[in-house]
């Protein structure tokens, strides 16, 4: 199945509160559980930086896992941000997490040469992908760590509905029909590897990590 892209940013608030309020618990944990696999040589502290942060459910669940790191997240749907804002004050995380706007490529970042670079379904979102490995590139530090989780494409429209009905099915429509566009939307592992030697980030390692997601992880 082709590809078909989607917009880049969620930037209605009622789509971003359905996102924020999604339970996205199974899929969020299982990227740390991932990353923590993956990544077993992170230092007990060190500075994150979350690409595509959204409205921060990953970002947070990093700063709980890894409570001696500092994490900054970046966004360009200020919609997304305030609902992510709020989560972190919730969770009473701000001393630890700040969630900024940022529109990559030619956003600005809080830090530079952060420890780990960590993004979860921003790729899928993006016209071009080398948005998000130049990004890499530009804000990880030298030897520092890569995890990148994404939707995987699956192959074809039908099978993309199967997997709306079968994670989504007590979501809200805009959630569902969101889903169902992201899967569309999504890269093939063989396609991100590609974009990772295009990127001179072939070293980084790509694989199928479930029936509807993918990961990146190495250093840089």
């Amino acid at each position: 199945m082709e590809r078909v892209p989607e917009p880049e940013l969620m930037e209605d608030d009622a789509q971003a509160r359905a996102y924020a309020e999604a339970d996205f618990a199974e899929a969020h944990s299982r990227c740390i559980e991932l990353l923590r696999e993956k990544l077993p040589g992170l230092r007990a502290t060190g500075s994150a930086l979350d690409l595509g942060c959204g409205p921060g459910d990953v970002t947070i669940r990093f700063a709980r896992a890894f409570p001696g790191w500092r994490v900054d997240g970046v966004d360009g749907s200020a919609a997304m941000l305030r609902h992510g804002r709020a989560a972190v004050e919730r969770a009473g995380l701000e001393a630890r997490v700040s969630l900024v706007p940022a529109y990559l490529p030619e956003g600005v970042v809080p830090g530079e040469g952060y420890d780990l670079i960590l993004s979860n379904s921003l790729l899928h979102h993006l016209g071009d992908p080398q948005v998000l490995w130049s990004s890499v590139r530009r804000w990880g530090g030298e030897g520092g760590h890569v995890f990148v989780m994404d939707l995987l494409r699956p192959e074809s429209r039908e099978r993309a509905q199967a997997l709306v009905d079968e994670y989504a099915a007590g979501e809200p429509e805009v959630l569902r029909r969101d889903f169902f566009h992201s899967l569309l939307a999504a890269y093939e592992v063989e396609e991100v590897e590609a974009q990772l030697i295009a990127a001179g980030l072939g070293h980084l390692a790509a694989r199928q990590a479930s029936d509807r997601h993918l990961i990146v992880w190495g250093r840089l």
